[in-house]
C-alpha cells in the first residue's frame, strides 16, 4: 500500500497513542502483546484488560528494579509478575518513585525468569521516547495484528522497531534565517528536523565561521528551568549565556541547541527527579530511582548537525568528557576544550559536586 507509514512513522504515531492513554500493539514473528503506557493508564482500560483473561506483565528497568528489589532476570529490565486485582495506584507506584520513603513497602515483588523479553524491552523503549515514566504493561495476544484491526489500536512491528529506538535519528536541516541577537548581532538560526518525528532541534551560527577551521562550538541541551527561568538549582542558564558571550566577543561561533529536557528524560520526568531530590537524593541518584540511566541523551545529533553544516574540527566549549569522545567517535575532531565554569551558586554546589564525581565533569 503506497500511503502506508513505515516504521519510523508507525513509532511516531505509537508515542502519541500512548501520551494519551492510548494502547498499541506490539507484533514479532513469534506472537505480540497489548502495550500500555502505566503513566498514562486509566483504571477503566485496566479493566478491559483484565477482561480480555491472561497474565498482564509490568516490564520495569532494571534501574527502578534495583530500587524496589525486585530481582532482574533479563539484564537491563524486569517482568514483574501483576497481582490478580493490583489497581492502578498500585501499577504507578511500582513506576513512580514519589512515595517510595513514605511507603516502601511494595512487594515483595515476583518476576518472571523464563521467556523472551523483546516486547518488553521495546516497550519501555517506547515509553522513554514518548517521554513517560520508563514502565509499560504487556498482556500476550494470540492474534495480535487482528486485534489492533478490530480495535483501531496502532501496530508497531517490534523486530523492526527495536533498532530505531536505539539508534540516533538523522536531523534534516529546514530552515535558516538571520537572527541578531544580545550576544551578536550576525547572528543566523537553522532549524533541523529529525526523521523519527521527534522534537526539532537548533543551530545559532554567530558570524560567517571559516568550514575549514575549528569552530568555537557548544552542545547546549534544553533546560527550560534554567534557561528561560533563570532556576539557581543548574548551571544551564549562565553556561548558555556565557557560550553565547564568548562566541560573541570572538566573532564566530556555533552554538547547538538540542531538546533534550532533563538529560533527556522530559521536563515532566525531570521534575519529578527534582522531587526526589528535595527527599534527599542526588541528581544520578534520582534518575536511577525514576528508572533512567544517569544521562540519556544523544549527543550524535549534535556531530550530525556541525557535518551538515560543513564543519569537521570543533574547539568545544565543555566540561564533559564525554561530549568530546561522542565527537571523536563521530567524525568531529576536538582541537581543543575549553572551559566554561559559570554559575555556581549555593543552591547547586551539591548538584555540580555530583557532577564532577559521578558523571566525571571536569569542574
Amino acid at each position: 500500500m503506497p500511503f502506508a507509514p513505515d516504521v519510523t512513522e508507525i513509532i511516531a504515531r505509537a508515542r502519541a497513542d500512548l501520551r494519551m492513554g492510548v494502547p498499541v500493539v506490539l507484533t514479532s514473528g513469534t506472537g505480540g502483546a497489548l502495550m500500555m503506557s502505566v503513566e498514562t493508564l486509566e483504571a477503566q482500560r485496566l479493566a478491559d484488560l483484565r477482561a480480555m483473561g491472561g497474565q498482564p506483565v509490568l516490564a520495569i528497568t532494571a534501574r527502578r528494579a534495583e530500587t524496589l528489589k525486585a530481582r532482574v532476570y533479563d539484564g537491563d529490565l524486569a517482568r514483574v509478575q501483576v497481582p490478580d486485582g493490583a489497581p492502578c495506584d498500585w501499577l504507578q507506584a511500582i513506576a513512580d518513585p514519589a512515595d517510595d520513603l513514605s511507603n516502601p513497602m511494595k512487594g515483595p515483588l515476583q518476576t518472571l525468569r523464563d521467556g523472551p523479553a523483546d516486547l518488553a524491552r521495546v516497550g519501555i523503549a517506547l515509553a522513554k521516547s514518548a517521554r513517560l515514566l520508563p514502565a509499560a504493561l504487556l498482556l500476550d495476544l494470540a492474534n495480535p495484528a487482528g486485534f489492533a484491526a478490530a480495535n483501531m489500536l496502532t501496530a508497531v512491528p517490534a523486530d523492526l522497531a527495536g533498532p530505531i529506538l536505539s539508534a540516533s535519528p538523522q536531523p534534516h536541516p529546514v530552515v535558516s534565517a538571520r537572527l541578531p541577537v544580545e550576544a551578536s548581532e550576525a547572528g543566523r538560526l537553522h532549524i533541523y528536523r529529525p526523521e523519527d518525528g521527534g522534537e526539532e532541534h537548533y543551530a545559532f551560527e554567530i558570524g560567517a565561521p571559516a568550514r575549514d577551521e575549528p569552530v568555537l562550538a557548544r552542545l547546549h541541551s534544553a533546560c527550560f528551568t534554567g534557561d528561560v527561568m533563570g532556576s539557581l538549582k543548574c548551571d544551564c542558564g549562565p553556561q548558555l549565556r556565557g557560550a553565547l558571550a564568548q562566541m560573541g566577543g570572538e566573532g564566530a561561533g556555533v552554538l547547538l541547541y538540542l531538546n533534550q529536557e532533563g538529560r533527556g528524560i522530559g521536563l515532566a520526568n525531570k521534575m519529578r527527579a527534582y522531587s526526589l531530590q528535595d527527599q534527599g537524593f542526588d541528581t544520578v541518584e534520582a534518575n536511577h530511582r525514576l528508572g533512567f540511566e544517569d544521562d540519556e541523551r544523544d549527543f550524535k545529533l549534535g556531530a550530525k548537525m556541525l557535518r551538515s553544516m560543513g564543519f569537521s574540527k570543533v574547539r568545544l566549549l565543555t566540561n564533559n568528557p564525554r561530549k568530546i569522545a561522542m565527537m571523536e567517535k563521530n567524525g568531529i575532531e576536538v582541537v581543543d576544550r575549553v572551559p566554561l565554569k559559570v554559575g555556581e551558586n549555593r543552591y547547586n554546589t551539591d548538584y555540580l559536586a555530583t557532577k564532577a564525581r559521578k558523571s566525571g565533569h571536569l569542574l
